[in-house]
């Protein structure tokens, strides 16, 4: 999965899959880059009405994490209640304007863009209403972690240093309004479940525990200061930083750590299923149509899950079989759980062939994809402190982290389905793709839809199939098992949050029907447990992709390009299922001509 861009300072994500609202017609799904028609007075109001929006929601997130600006901003969020209550009536104001724009009028591209940005503006809304702001953590997220993560960016001016240090002094504030927030939905039983507390306060914890300001993870941009900063203004800066760890982040962290101790924790809520929220079953059904951008019930998700398993674990038989294993496919399980030989002994072991996998795609990327980005990206570990609460590996522009805490959870024969995922051709090749489309307005390069992103970074898994990069039935195996763990999630997060399961049985099923190591099956669980409705993007996504592309080879036989088919896909940025598949059927209806001209080379 990408790096977590949960704005949890907001209760939204700017990032995030946008409910459906209507499928784009076939002349509808035209990307910005054609040739531009004259503006319509409907195409102009719609253009002022995004515009002025976005400019404002940038002005909403800030310091907490990523918003598709790499600029340090000098201020941290206003999230307060009546910050919130502003942020719902200017969202509703926005839909009520689109409603008086006559769609029909608007250019082809504008009819996609408002498609889009509707959807957007609807979830907006959705999270507000539920009043997500008061949930600002999950199970491997959280405010204060997100701001952490801030200290790992790339710092270049003074002014970067300086925005960076106003962050630091306003955490008090901040943190104060978090916890003032949080309160409000323990007052109304509307938290993350217990289980999924568990040790969340350590992560609280590190901060405090330093020796001095100089250890903190806050303090880490002024170890290493740009060149072209003058050695008296570092000196100046890096005292202002001691002084802000000092007076600020400590003490925000100090109390923080108090309330989660004393109060949040312990009387978190004690069910595990969403249904039992405040207003459960709507709140769940306005995750899914979130996350999956269709109107699907938990009952049918759960059967295409159940079906799409026993499938899967058919081709699983055949994969022991080729791998000459003479036993059950729990034996099988087993051994590669337990085998020495499918786990890396060092953690630079792991990242190593995690960094020859995704340069091994490299060589063979113009094969597949004609249009490619111009960003690259790094491969890290994933920090420590929140390791052991992370999920294997995460990416997205310029970084793809590898997880490599408890190594024996980490088996090799996944990690080139990981790696295809994480990295390219999926999250740290998609958003980029996305971001550097200057033809798309600004909503729709820095945003990002779980159902498409997720959907296309496993889809990116199971093209490693034709692509060669599964080089032993071991490999294909761990597609495979990957595979498996995202159509048995479809089960397990309606189960769970529908359905009554239980964790341990959730745990279960994942254990019976993957090869993940236990330890991630534990991660894996309560994340879904904290985050109703995520999990079920990624095979919805994928299924919906591989169906498309089927149609496609389909109905144009010997025309059919898949380098034209992923650019196709790619240059829509992300965008809500019905969308793209409205965008595939204009892909067909040119006879598979492509985005680009090159694309038959």
């Amino acid at each position: 999965m990408r790096r977590s861009i949960q704005l949890g300072a907001l209760g939204f994500f700017i990032v995030t899959s946008p409910l459906a609202h209507a499928a784009a017609t076939q002349d509808e799904s035209a990307c910005e880059c054609a040739a531009k028609p004259a503006q319509s007075p409907a195409d102009t109001a719609f253009r002022k009405l995004y515009t002025d929006e976005w400019s404002w929601r940038q002005q909403q997130v800030s310091g907490d994490e990523d918003s598709g600006d790499a600029a340090i901003r000098p201020d941290l969020p206003d999230v307060s209640p009546e910050a919130q209550a502003k942020r719902l009536a200017r969202w509703q104001s926005v839909e009520k304007s689109l409603d008086a724009i006559d769609r029909s009028a608007l250019s082809p591209a504008n009819r996609t863009n408002y498609d889009v940005y509707r959807q957007q503006i609807s979830v907006l809304i959705g999270q507000q209403q539920f009043k997500d702001y008061q949930r600002p953590l999950n199970s491997d997220t959280s405010f204060w972690g997100n701001l952490a993560s801030t200290a790992r960016q790339s710092f270049t001016t003074e002014t970067d240093y300086r925005n960076y240090l106003s962050q630091l002094n306003q955490m008090p504030r901040y943190f104060d309004q978090q916890i003032a927030n949080m309160r409000a939905g323990l007052a109304r039983g509307f938290t993350p479940p217990k289980i999924t507390l568990q040790g969340r306060d350590d992560t609280v914890r590190s901060v405090i525990d330093v020796k001095t300001p100089q250890d903190s993870v806050f303090y880490k941009p002024f170890a290493t200061m740009p060149a072209n900063i003058p050695d008296a203004t570092k000196a100046e800066l890096r005292a202002e930083a001691v002084e802000a760890i000092t007076r600020s982040v400590i003490p925000a962290h100090q109390k923080l750590l108090t309330f989660l101790t004393k109060d949040y924790i312990p009387n978190a809520q004690a069910s595990i299923a969403a249904y039992d929220l405040p207003d459960g079953k709507a709140y769940y059904q306005s995750k899914i149509r979130e996350f999956t951008t269709l109107d699907m019930t938990p009952a049918q998700i759960h059967q295409i899950g159940l079906d799409e398993v026993a499938e899967i674990r058919s081709q699983m038989l055949q994969t022991m079989k080729d791998a000459k294993f003479d036993g059950t496919l729990p034996q099988f399980l087993h051994f590669l759980r337990t085998g020495l030989q499918f786990y890396a002994k060092t953690p630079e072991e792991l990242l190593k062939d995690a960094a020859w996998i995704s340069k091994e795609f490299d060589g063979i990327a113009s094969k597949w994809i004609g249009h490619l980005p111009r960003s690259r990206f790094a491969i890290e570990p994933v920090p420590a402190d929140i390791a052991p609460y992370y999920t294997s590996g995460r990416g997205g522009p310029g970084i793809y982290l590898v997880n490599t805490y408890d190594l024996a959870s980490r088996p090799l024969y996944s990690l080139p389905a990981l790696t295809l995922h994480e990295s390219a051709p999926g999250h740290a090749f998609q958003m980029p793709l996305a971001a550097e489309n200057k033809d798309l307005p600004a909503f729709r390069q820095n945003t990002y839809i779980s159902a498409y992103g997720e959907g296309w970074a496993l889809y990116c898994e199971w093209l490693g199939q034709e692509m060669g990069m599964y080089k032993t039935p071991y490999d294909r195996f761990g597609m495979l098992s990957y595979q498996m763990w995202r159509a048995a999630r479809l089960v397990v997060d309606t189960g769970i949050h529908s359905m009554g399961w239980s964790r341990e049985q959730a745990q279960r099923y994942l254990h019976d029907n993957t090869a993940l190591a236990d330890q991630e099956i534990k991660t894996e669980v309560d994340r879904y447990i904290a985050w109703p409705g995520q999990a079920l993007s990624y095979y919805i996504g994928e299924m919906t992709i591989r169906n498309d592309r089927a149609r496609a080879e389909k109905a144009l036989g010997p025309k059919f390009n898949i380098r034209a088919f992923h650019d196709a896909v790619l240059e829509t940025g992300s965008v809500p299922l019905p969308v793209l598949t409205a965008r595939i059927d204009k892909f067909i209806a040119d006879g598979g001509k492509g985005p680009y001209p090159d694309e038959e080379r």
